[in-house]
């Protein structure tokens, strides 16, 4: 059985390990965090390999971005490009990663101090503040080339791959069942949906950017003095991709103030304030570099997402939850139906949000 305090000893961490404790409500990889006789707090992460089978692009990619972010944030002084990133501690034989005996693939950083998450957005401050932090970090690796990075998990926002990976595993349920089939008619009603960022990238309307790839609310790390996001974290994802990904995501993510795993879908819905605050001040960060398509397609990828999550989290539990790890079974039916019931709230405002869109767009 791995003893996490060992693992962590193989680290530089500056003092012997006091406390260890699991952290964080990630679904895929196992977090800790692990406090020190000198009293420094670290991450200490276990990567899953089922979801990511070559870790080691990830520290590579995390290398890449660091040096990028760190030299523009330095050449620019404080400004609007200061956001905090963790250190990546290395083993004592200096490696970024450690290997153990089974094969487990671990990693540690430092924790960002005086700073704490959120499981959802309260105020339309808070709303903001992801907003901003959003864009600077877009702003940050806009000019970083995504043929530097590794795709650590190939077609991970392909929506149109996701669809056809359902319908393969769709024969497994069992259709008398009421949520199967309100599941199944969803996805099969929208099926035109899923190709639509894909298309306008090989139309040539939309290109690869460096994106964060998991800009769920909880991967925002805000100051306790001053209540202001200071950093965005769980830099895994870290890949070539379109930046709509990370835009749909965060959105799905803050303005459906129910959760994932709500016990009443009747409090599931978009909310259109959040997505206001939220889009006014991302925008605000990016317009500099956005072109008109990148504007175009935002209602669509605000529609996309969750849909998109919808099917992965309901091919998943019919292939069994090797994916995202659940409290109780049926877990990830429940967390599919909540993604398609955001994903009709979106449809339902549709007009408002491409109004909202309109509102905020600069005329490119």
């Amino acid at each position: 059985m791995t003893d996490e305090k060992d693992i962590a000893a193989v680290f530089e961490l500056g003092g012997r390990v006091r406390e260890l404790r699991p952290s964080g409500y990630g679904l895929i990889n196992n977090t800790y965090l692990l406090t020190t006789d000198t009293d420094r707090r670290v991450i200490l992460q276990r990567i899953n390999r089922r979801v990511f089978p070559r870790p080691d692009l990830i520290s590579e990619n995390l290398r890449i971005l660091t040096n990028h972010v760190v030299g523009k944030m330095t050449s620019t002084g404080s400004g609007i490009y200061a956001l905090k990133f963790p250190e990546i501690l290395r083993t004592h034989d200096g490696k970024s990663f450690f290997l153990d005996a089974a094969g487990e693939y671990w990693r540690a950083m430092s924790f960002i101090e005086n700073t704490f998450t959120l499981e959802k957005i309260t105020s339309l401050y808070q709303a903001e503040e992801v907003g901003h932090v959003l864009g600077r970090f877009h702003a940050l690796i806009c000019d970083l080339n995504p043929k530097q990075l590794h795709e650590t998990l190939p077609g991970f926002h392909n929506a149109a791959s996701h669809l056809a990976r359902f319908m393969q595993t769709s024969h497994r349920s069992a259709l008398e069942k009421a949520e199967w089939r309100y599941c199944f008619t969803f996805i099969e009603s929208r099926q035109a949906l899923a190709p639509v960022l894909e298309s306008a990238m090989r139309e040539g309307m939309l290109f690869l950017r460096p994106i964060h790839g998991d800009t769920k609310v909880n991967n925002f790390l805000f100051d306790v003095n001053s209540g202001k996001a200071v950093s965005l974290v769980d830099l895994d994802t870290i890949q070539p991709g379109l930046i709509h990904f990370d835009i749909g995501d965060c959105l799905r993510s803050c303005a459906n103030t129910a959760g994932e795993s709500p016990t009443d879908m009747e409090t599931v819905y978009f909310d259109l304030d959040i997505c206001h605050a939220l889009l006014k001040s991302y925008l605000a960060e990016t317009q500099s570099f956005l072109t008109r398509h990148d504007y175009r397609f935002l209602y669509d990828t605000i529609r996309l997402i969750p849909f998109e999550l919808g099917m992965r989290f309901l091919t998943d539990h019919l292939e069994g939850n090797r994916h995202f790890r659940t409290d109780w079974p049926g877990q990830n039916l429940h967390r599919a139906m909540v993604q398609f019931r955001l994903t009709e709230s979106i449809e339902n405002s549709e007009k408002r949000i491409r109004s909202l869109i309109d509102e905020l767009s600069p005329g490119v």
